[in-house]
């Protein structure tokens, strides 16, 4: 268990030191409130499908998190560089336990990146449906969170350089995001084939979780949203921590 506290801590450090990373990183979302959000809302509104903003935040907030999160993985390729990995895998210590630490702290870190795009919301205008529903979408963010960092560290695990990293990063991240619902509805009118890549995207779901939470707007229903959410996560944190544990040194 300190295994896992050290790590989950290390991480933590690494974030709140790279000031240029936290503000770099709210670039984007930040463009998504602003230029869709104001730019869409008046047609969105006149569309008869109501306020956009209250549709946009949670997918934007889900969007922050992921990004976060999948490049997380950096990390396990940068320490497998400069030797850092190496002294902690030969260190008597699980495998499991260091795996989990990362990726608890990964997530952690995403979360938290979730929560300032979630402030900056409110300050252009978002209002949650209903204070007592907060708590679930912060279990949500947090399934998110961990599904991806897990994701990450697997991908990272068997891969060698950062830049073959970062290119499976961006063929993963957009399409993960943009098919997930996160700008668009998943409702009548929308392709049969989208909705049925929609429904194989696990980010469907997280974004679907948070709308319902944050704005009372849902597509698959809350339980199967945390059902599915909760699945693929444990799925993957199996498959995470196997990847980890054959990791050569």
């Amino acid at each position: 268990m300190n295994t896992i506290y050290i790590l989950w801590l290390r991480q933590l450090k690494r974030y709140f030191r790279s000031k240029s990373r936290i503000i770099g990183s709210l670039g984007q979302p930040l463009l998504f409130l602003v230029a869709l959000g104001f730019g869409l809302g008046p047609v969105f509104q006149q569309a008869g499908a109501g306020n956009y903003l209250q549709f946009l935040v949670p997918g934007v907030i889900a969007m922050s998190i992921i990004f976060t999160a999948l490049f997380s993985g950096v990390e396990v390729i940068w320490d497998k560089q400069f030797g850092f990995l190496k002294e902690t895998l030969v260190a008597p210590v699980s495998r499991l336990h260091i795996m989990i630490g990362r990726t608890l702290g990964g997530a952690t870190v995403a979360v938290i990146q979730g929560l300032i795009v979630l402030t900056l919301a409110l300050l252009t205008g978002f209002r949650p449906v209903s204070l007592n529903l907060l708590p679930l979408a912060f279990v949500f963010m947090f399934l998110i969170a961990l599904l991806f960092t897990a994701l990450g560290t697997a991908i990272a695990s068997v891969l060698e350089d950062m830049q073959g990293f970062q290119l499976i990063m961006n063929f993963l991240v957009m399409p993960l995001f943009f098919l997930s619902g996160a700008i668009f509805p998943l409702q009548k009118g929308v392709p049969s084939l989208l909705l049925s890549v929609a429904s194989l995207d696990p980010l469907s779901y997280g974004v679907d979780g948070l709308r319902d939470t944050l704005s009372g707007i849902s597509h698959f229903g809350l339980h199967v949203d945390f059902l599915v959410l909760s699945l693929i996560t444990a799925l993957l944190l199996v498959i995470g921590s196997y990847v980890f544990s054959k990791i050569q040194i």
